[in-house]
């Protein structure tokens, strides 16, 4: 070939050949040369060393500092209910070794039910490196690190880089100079060993679940320091365990602050933990001044249950369905349902003709739309819960759109019981008047009725009941609310059943429609007071919106029965019209409560109380004070007239007074998490709540029966 190309094509050739080879090697040579920085558009990464250059055989850290940009988390080492930990995958020199991921403490992240561990805006995920012993003063000591992480923030994103970091080797340790910055703060960060003594119990809620609690007690009567005063300075504390699954990590995490420390209260998860066991973890006290410390807790799983209420895990199954039953039978004579059960009870005068069986059929129908809405109400309640919401008895009336609707509701019985409007032959409630016939549908309408308007009330034996409900298996709280509402229905099925107490009811006559007439009242008083809840909720402008509504009601009432007997033409007209302006009504109603704002907490209308808050409550028993707590609702009868009753009375102000006690009063209005956190650390789903802490004395609180007089108030506070 030489021979045939011309001399300069043999050089030109020659030179192509030498400028591709050395383009080879420069390409090969760049792709060996890894840098210690990579960028994604969430997170800057760089490899980090505690040392400007190595010792043989020293020990150095080397991390992965992240920079992640606002809004957006990478993973701690247990990420908590969902996401990956970082991981790291070292290329050292032959002989260097390299520790697991040394792990700065973490945060918590929330989204609705999930709760993850995670690091937002900077952090330095260390490991220890072992230099060999045999390197040269020189050579350089080389560590590639690939790491894997998973950034999210609503949606997540698995990255991958290659980071790269070469050191020189040096004689000996005073010529290894400074290293990173980031070291020094990732090591500021890492948790330390709990200077405390700490004591881990798990108890089982129910024998017969896996379900449990895990008190973790921490000793700071050891430090030395008064346990007030260090009570004084934390904000907030939090477990967060290394092991997946031995927390639920979404429960709420309950304080309570001890003589000799603080406890925490947490549920158990999908693989708790056995006697025996270590749990593992990291304790992170936040103080009043916004610094964290993290704290490796090393603590034994023991038996035994610190347990301020011993009588909550001895509640069973069966006593629970008992008290329920119980407070089912005694919800009747509150007064949002009494009037209801009257006019039940009016409807078995007015059908004396029927037969025994007719009448037993009607206590049945009763009975199954009770029941049915209890059910009903029961799934509702799971499916809340499985959806994350914190929610108890009387959730729904903490809805200002729900107040309206029932309001509406119980303003066109009374229209119906005042003969405003006339629907069917029968008296038995709005329910029974969808039908001429004996009754049927109406019975059981009514039993909706009824179980609709209790459910703002709470008897005696029924807290402790759903209480224990509302941790129980979805089988055994259906069985619960079942039981309450077989206790609802009992006392007009008894009625039904039973000849002999048939006898004792009156005979039929004119004084049954003035009777009928004189039951609209009560129910005209409980719109009254629904209308100032929804006050309450939303304002004054719920006035006008409820008051509207009852007009343009009472309006289709009018015309539906003035054109009752009319010409069919008239009548299906004057129905129209009717339905025309509730449906007004009700649209109107909604989309207006649906943009207003909802209002703030009620504020103390006197000296006497001030509104409660966790940090409040925690600030007066670190201060040793005695607190009395008044957990309450507007939509809540019971709680208002324990107020009226008990509570605002003169004798109780006085004693409270002279006690020095201070007032806190929680409103469960409108939702409010903090307050439903403190209710179920007393096992109850809903107000009222009624709880004094003595002086000094925080780790035993005393519970209040729900039905209150002066002197139970005063007896409990003064200790006599």
């Amino acid at each position: 070939m030489n021979n045939i190309l011309p001399r300069g094509s043999r050089y030109l050739t020659t030179c192509a050949l030498v400028m591709s080879l050395l383009l080879s090697f420069l390409l090969s040579a760049s792709a060996q040369a890894i840098s210690d920085r990579a960028v994604t558009p969430q997170v800057q990464a760089q490899l980090v060393a505690s040392v400007a250059a190595v010792q043989p055989g020293a020990e150095i850290y080397l991390g992965v500092n992240q920079q992640i940009i606002p809004h957006w988390h990478t993973y701690w080492v247990n990420p908590g209910d969902s996401g990956n930990a970082t991981s790291i995958a070292w290329t050292l020199p032959e002989g260097a070794t390299a520790s697991d991921i040394i792990w700065p403490a973490p945060s918590r992240f929330s989204m609705g039910p999930i709760t993850n561990y995670a690091y937002e805006n900077t952090v330095t995920l260390l490991s220890k490196i072992t230099v060999p012993a045999n390197l040269q003063v020189g050579d350089s000591f080389t560590a590639i690190a690939l790491v894997d992480w998973l950034v999210c923030k609503e949606e997540c994103i698995p990255q991958q880089v290659e980071l790269g970091l070469s050191l020189p080797v040096v004689a000996n340790a005073a010529e290894t100079g400074a290293g990173s910055a980031y070291i020094q703060d990732a090591l500021a960060r890492l948790p330390i060993a709990s200077p405390w003594p700490v004591r881990a119990v798990q108890t089982a809620i129910n024998p017969d679940t896996a379900e449990g609690r895990l008190h973790l007690q921490v000793d700071f009567s050891a430090a030395g320091t008064p346990v007030q005063d260090q009570l004084a300075q934390i904000k907030d504390v939090w477990f967060y365990p290394y092991d997946w699954g031995r927390i639920a990590q979404s429960a709420q995490q309950v304080r309570a602050d001890l003589a000799e420390g603080v406890q925490l209260t947490i549920p158990t998860g999908e693989a708790p933990l056995a006697l025996g066991d270590s749990l593992r973890g990291v304790l992170v006290i936040e103080e009043q001044q916004g610094i964290a410390r993290g704290y490796e807790i090393h603590a034994p799983i023991t038996a035994a249950a610190p347990d301020n209420n011993p009588a909550k895990s001895s509640f069973g199954f069966l006593t629970a369905l008992l008290f329920a039953l119980l407070g089912g039978v005694i919800l009747n004579l509150m007064p949002c349902v009494f009037p209801v059960l009257s006019i039940k009870a009016l409807s078995l005068v007015s059908h004396a003709h029927y037969s025994a069986r007719d009448i037993r059929r009607q206590g049945y129908v009763y009975t199954l739309g009770v029941m049915v809405s209890f059910a009903l109400l029961a799934l509702l309640l799971l499916l809340l819960k499985a959806g994350g919401n914190q929610i108890g008895w009387g959730f729904q009336f903490q809805s200002p759109i729900f107040v309206l609707l029932i309001a509406w509701l119980l303003f066109s019985v009374g229209l119906s019981l005042s003969g405003v409007f006339f629907i069917g032959g029968s008296v038995a409630g709005v329910g029974s008047s969808l039908t001429e016939k004996p009754g049927y549908s109406g019975s059981f309408f009514t039993g909706v009725l009824a179980t609709l308007v209790a459910t703002p009330c709470t008897a005696p034996f029924m807290a402790a009941a759903l209480g224990y409900a509302l941790v129980q298996p979805p089988v055994q709280l259906l069985a619960i609310f079942l039981s309450l509402g077989l206790g609802l229905a009992l006392p007009y099925l008894l009625l039904s059943c039973w000849p002999r107490l048939q006898r004792w009811l009156p005979r039929p006559g004119m004084w049954m429609e003035r009777a009928k007439q004189l039951l609209a009242f009560p129910m005209y008083a409980a719109v009254i007071w629904l209308v100032w809840v929804l006050v309450q909720q939303t304002g004054a402008s719920g006035v006008i919106v409820a008051l509207g509504g009852c007009l343009l009601i009472a309006l289709a009432a009018w015309l539906y029965d003035s054109t009752r007997t009319s010409s069919n033409k008239q009548r299906h007209l004057g129905t129209g019209i009717a339905l025309l302006l509730i449906l007004l009504a009700i649209a109107g109603g909604v989309n207006q409560l649906d943009t207003s704002e909802r209002s703030t907490q009620t504020t103390a209308a006197d000296d006497n109380w001030e509104v409660y808050s966790d940090t409040r409550l925690q600030q007066l028993l670190a201060e040793g004070k005695p607190v009395f707590l008044n957990f309450t609702a507007s939509w809540c009868i019971s709680c208002l007239v324990n107020e009226r009753v008990a509570l605002s009375t003169q004798t109780v102000k006085d004693t409270f007074q002279q006690q020095g006690i201070i007032y806190l009063k929680g409103d469960w209005t409108n939702k409010d998490p903090q307050i439903t956190a403190f209710l179920k650390k007393f096992n109850r789903s809903g107000v009222p709540l009624y709880v004094f802490y003595a002086a000094g004395n925080a780790a035993n609180p005393e519970e209040l029966p729900q039905i209150l007089t002066p002197d139970i108030v005063v007896a409990a506070v003064t200790g006599q």
